[in-house]
C-alpha cells in the first residue's frame, strides 16, 4: 500500500502544477521583499538597486511546456522587449536544483538564452531556491510586478488561459502587462492576485506548501 502511494504521489508531483489554496509568505500592495542574486554572467543583482524603475520577476524552466509556449513561440520575448523599450526591468528568475529540470550552468543557460533571443534584461540564478521560497513561486512561470515604489502590485498567471498551445496566446488576458500599463499610466491594477498555472518548480528539496 505505501509503495503504491508513494508511486501515485510521484506521478502527482510531476504533473503541471495550478495553485489554488496556499500560505501566503507576500502580499499585494505590501513591499516587495528584497534578495541579491548572481546573474548568469556572475553579475550580482540587488533588487534594491531597481527602486524607482518597475520591476517584473519570472519564474523560469525551459523545459517546461507551458514556459515553452511562450518561448517557442516569441511571445514572451516580444513583451520582454517592448517593455524594457519603455524602461521596465525585467528578471528570469530559475529556482531549479542542480540535477533538476530546468537548471543549467550558467554557460549553458546563456546559450539557451541565445537561441530563444531571450530579453530580459538577466536570468538569475537561485539554484538553492531561497528567493523561489521567499516569493513563495510555486509555478513555472509564476510573475510578479513590483512598482517603482517597490510595492509588488501584481502575482500570479502569466495570463488567463492554462495551456500549452502557442495559439492560446492571442486569445488569453495578460495579466502582467496589464499590471505593467497601469502603473506606466498612473493608475490602479485592476487584477492584483491570480492563480498561477504551470509545472512546479523544481526545488532543491520538498517543499510543503
Amino acid at each position: 500500500m505505501r509503495f503504491v502511494f508513494a508511486v501515485a504521489l510521484g506521478l502527482l508531483c510531476s504533473l503541471p502544477v495550478s495553485v489554488h489554496a496556499a500560505p501566503q509568505k507576500i502580499k499585494v500592495d505590501q513591499a516587495a521583499p528584497t534578495f541579491t542574486l548572481p546573474d548568469t554572467f556572475g553579475k550580482n543583482h540587488d533588487l534594491a538597486q531597481y527602486k524607482g524603475k518597475i520591476v517584473v520577476l519570472e519564474w523560469l524552466n525551459h523545459g517546461c511546456p507551458f514556459v515553452k509556449r511562450h518561448y517557442d513561440s516569441g511571445h514572451i520575448q516580444a513583451i520582454q522587449k517592448a517593455y524594457r523599450d519603455k524602461g521596465v526591468i525585467w528578471l528570469s528568475i530559475v529556482s531549479s536544483a542542480p540535477g533538476k529540470q530546468g537548471y543549467y550552468p550558467a554557460k549553458q543557460a546563456n546559450e539557451i538564452n541565445t537561441a530563444k533571443k531571450g530579453q530580459a534584461n538577466a536570468i538569475l540564478l537561485d539554484p538553492e531556491g531561497k528567493v523561489g521560497q521567499l516569493y513563495n513561486a510555486k509555478t513555472t512561470p509564476h510573475m510578479y510586478v513590483i512598482d517603482a515604489k517597490g510595492i509588488l502590485v501584481y502575482m500570479g498567471a502569466i495570463d488567463s488561459i492554462r495551456s500549452t498551445n502557442p495559439e492560446d496566446n492571442k486569445k488569453a488576458q495578460n495579466y502582467v502587462t496589464a499590471a505593467i500599463d497601469a502603473v506606466l499610466a498612473g493608475k490602479p491594477v485592476q487584477t492584483k492576485l491570480t492563480r498561477p498555472y504551470g509545472c512546479s518548480v523544481k526545488y532543491k528539496s520538498s517543499w510543503r506548501w
